[in-house]
């Protein structure tokens, strides 16, 4: 069997939301900031 290399790298952490949630969030927000409800004032 060879040497085992050890890395002194962080292993990368994994996102908080994936890249189709993270549009899917966006056009959320989006669509939400269009839709103004009207109050009489």
């Amino acid at each position: 069997m060879g040497k085992l290399k050890q890395s002194n790298k962080e292993a990368k952490k994994q996102p908080l939301l994936t890249q189709k949630e993270k549009k899917h969030a966006k056009q959320v927000k989006k669509l939400a900031a269009g839709i103004t409800p009207l109050l009489p004032h």
